[in-house]
């Protein structure tokens, strides 16, 4: 028997072990819980995205469907299935939640949860390819901690579900080509169904296993191995089949046309916002550089797991390159080809086909799985350079346990605005430099802070705050929040604004105290003198007393002046309601054909006063700087009960107006010159080349509302063909029919318009509201 002291030694030293022991084998399990306990407290702190009311009325149209009620649905609906959205749905209905506080709080916590299993199943494929528990557990950790997708885990629930079922279907086709049994590859296929049902996309894993087993058949030995290789891949494609078409509610009509849209959709992604800021450049999203993804994915990825992931591909390439044909007959080595060909191939082809793309890499989001197991490949070959040496090998992970460590650290820091993370290849040195490089909440996530913090800077107070997307948040706040912030109109305390690098303004906001490495994300704008600090108040008083030292280019409710390519607006007996009047901006560039299909009309800006200035005492004033390409003519258009009256000048020569002399002169000029109009018709049609400026002129004297708001057709022939937009040269003519309410105005019951033509030479336009009519023209 041992003397005491050795004996409780003996003992600590068998407790250490057992303990180690079961932190190894139970380490994913463990730290998937505390990432979940701590998912549950932390689900609160996060905003609405933008997107959230339409996921929900997806689940919402699929349930109708399946209960024969009424539905709508766009053709957006059908990149986004119901597999995980309809479920989140009847949780909710299941729990009989009304309030959207605790509807929102549901939604973030089962997205957020299914986050933690995709994360879990990281880590037992990494434990299965690399065989060793502390690497599985560094591919666990980094898929948890990266900044961007943790926020993401919570408040997107398209992009990060189909990551998480992308990542367990890695698991299970590894599980399938290891085990390689009838049951394994069935599983295996009812995970790609539900996969393709998240996002069509999940095609290419179907088509990757189906690959793999057929490189089985043709190494297979003898018949009877070819005829199971041959019942397994049909089981998996037949299980991938069903389980698709049975969580795809509007496929069952007609499954083959419904896939075909799905694909034509993805490849032709419709682009929501016109323009990108991207590495300080405003650039069109329709025309994206070819790095787009790769310089998104390079800055908003921590730089130890970027470094490790460069470490694995080039290990990885660097195996291909010795045993080129191990990639072919080795299982192993083919799934790490996967791997590899999983990350790179989606993003190259967006880049090659020139895919529409917009709010960062969002769309990729799903390629981080792959990246994380290569991630800890490179981590598996650092240590294996050591491996001779204990102490160099207790080194890298001790050193790659501290990376770890400082994201987190990181990801703590930025709570709740991780979703705004970037790494050291940004420049951040000055204030506010980030966010003239990059796009910032673009899903307005920060708005509910914006709001936390009025109602914490003013306790007790009941405060009426303006801005897109404000109900939105405000609906998600706690009961009693909501009662100090009524919806109701009339005079607005605040505006939170989304700055706007395209209409660049001066700066008079609130210092707001979340930022990310010291660049405001919002402007928080106080829109009554009594909110104000005396400093602000100045510099309103100021900006009026320089815009009235000249002469207003408009005299309207609002006197417009013009200096130094600044409007600014101004009204002086301003009731307490009128900035929330809206009132828009169209620019024409010198060159229409150098803006996307999207703006080819010109560019249009609608706002409220308030998003551009403030009400002091009975004084509004508001201030819109012009971009750089503004070279022709500007149309201002006025708000009022409804309806539009516009003012109209070209900022750079002449001044037209639609309700003055100006633009209605030229048309008296056309009917004295031309008393009959290219064509008979409602709507009198005039062509105008003035000044080398080549635009069609729609005038209607007595002009009702509805004939204001109808479509009009317009279709220009070219001479050449070759002159079309891409998109347009399958018609043989250039589409471009237009709202006319969106393209005039209509002062005094009469109707003018003014639509701007390509540069390039026009054979014919054929244009008209009821019907259609042409004018025949030479070239220009």
């Amino acid at each position: 028997m041992l003397p005491p002291p050795l004996s409780i030694s003996l003992q600590i030293s068998v407790n250490r072990r057992a303990a180690l022991n079961f932190l190894a084998g139970h380490g994913g399990l463990i730290i998937c819980a505390l990432f979940l306990l701590a998912g549950l407290v932390l689900a609160g702190d996060y905003g609405i995205a933008t997107d959230e009311e339409d996921q929900r009325r997806i689940a919402q149209a699929n349930l109708n469907y399946l209960l024969g009620q009424d539905y709508i649905i766009d053709e957006l609906h059908i990149l986004f299935g119901a597999a995980f959205e309809l479920p989140l749905l009847l949780a909710e209905r299941a729990l009989g939640l009304e309030d959207y506080y605790y509807i929102h709080r549901l939604r973030l916590t089962l997205t957020h949860l299914f986050f933690i299993v995709g994360a879990f199943f990281c880590y037992r494929l990494a434990c299965h390819l690399f065989g060793n528990r502390l690497i599985a557990l560094f591919a666990l950790l980094i898929f948890l901690l990266h900044p961007r997708l943790y926020a993401h885990s919570f408040v997107n629930s398209k992009d990060l579900p189909f990551l998480s079922m992308f990542v367990l279907a890695l698991y299970l086709l590894e599980r399938a080509f290891r085990r390689d049994t009838t049951g394994a590859f069935i599983l295996l296929g009812i995970a790609v169904g539900l996969l393709t049902n998240l996002r069509i996309m999940g095609v290419m894993l179907l088509a990757a296993a189906l690959a793999m087993r057929g490189l089985d058949l043709f190494y297979a030995g003898n018949w009877l191995e070819r005829k199971a290789i041959l019942r397994t891949a049909g089981l998996f494609l037949l299980a991938a089949g069903l389980t698709w078409y049975a969580v795809t509610p509007f496929a069952w009509a007609n499954p083959v046309d419904y896939l075909a849209a799905s694909l034509n959709l993805t490849a032709n992604h419709p682009v929501i916002p016109p323009w990108q800021l991207f590495q300080g450049e405003r650039l069109p999203s329709t025309d994206l550089p070819p790095q787009y993804n790769a310089v998104w994915f390079g800055i908003t990825t921590p730089p130890l797991i970027m470094l490790l992931g460069l470490m694995g591909i080039a290990a990885g390439a660097a195996g291909f390159c010795r045993r080129p044909g191990s990639l072919f007959r080795n299982t192993r080595m083919r799934f790490a080809g996967l791997l590899l060909a999983a990350f790179l191939l989606p993003p190259l082809a967006a880049a090659l086909l020139g895919s529409n793309q917009y709010d960062n890499w969002r769309h990729f989001y799903f390629i981080y799985a792959p990246f994380c197991l290569l991630a800890a490949g490179g981590l598996g070959w650092l240590a294996g350079k050591f491996s001779r040496w204990r102490p160099g090998q207790a080194r890298v992970y001790g050193l790659a346990g501290l990376g770890v460590g400082l994201i987190a650290w990181q990801l703590i820091q930025l709570h709740p605005g991780q979703h705004d993370y970037f790494n050291f290849l940004v420049d951040r040195t000055t204030p506010e430099r980030l966010r003239t490089q990059y796009e910032m909440n673009y899903w307005q996530l920060a708005y509910r802070e914006g709001l936390e913090y009025l109602l914490e800077r003013h306790p007790g107070e009941t405060l009426v705050v303006r801005g897109a997307g404000i109900g939105r948040q405000r609906k998600i706040l706690p009961p009693a929040a909501r009662q100090r912030l009524p919806a109701g109109s009339g005079r607005a305390d605040y505006a939170i604004l989304q700055y706007d690098l395209n209409q660049p303004e001066p700066d008079f906001r609130l210092a707001y105290r979340r930022q990310i490495y010291n660049n405001t994300m919002m402007a928080l704008r106080p829109l009554h003198p009594a909110r104000m600090t005396p400093e602000i108040v100045a510099a309103y008083r100021e900006l009026y007393r320089q815009a009235i030292a000249g002469e207003p280019i408009i005299r309207a409710d609002y006197d417009v002046y013009l200096d130094n390519r600044q409007l600014t607006f101004v009204r002086e007996n301003c009731a307490p309601e009128e900035p929330e009047a809206w009132f828009g901006v169209r620019i024409f560039p010198k060159r229409l054909e150098t803006l996307p299909p999207l703006l080819r009309h010109g560019y249009s800006s609608y706002a409220q006063i308030r998003a551009h200035g403030a009400r002091l005492d009975n004084l509004c004033l508001a201030v819109l700087r012009l971009p750089d390409y503004a070279r022709d003519d500007l149309i201002l258009f006025r708000s009022a009960e409804g309806t539009y009256r516009p003012a109209s000048l070209p900022v750079w020569s002449e001044l037209y107006s639609l309700s003055r002399p100006g633009l209605g002169e030229i048309i008296a000029d056309h009917r004295r010159n031309q008393p009959q109009p290219a064509r008979p018709a409602a709507f009198e049609v005039f062509l105008d080349r003035e000044a080398g400026r080549n635009r069609l002129l729609y005038a209607k004297e007595n002009c009702t509302p509805a004939e204001y708001a109808t479509l009009v057709t317009l279709h220009i022939d070219p001479v050449n063909r070759a002159d079309l937009p891409a998109e347009h040269q399958g018609n043989g003519f250039d589409n471009r029919d237009f709202a006319l309410s969106n393209y005039g105005g209509r002062p005094g019951g009469a109707c003018i318009a003014v639509v701007f033509l390509p540069d390039y030479p026009v054979a014919a336009i054929r244009t008209g509201q009821d019907g259609m009519w042409e004018t025949r023209m030479g070239s220009h």
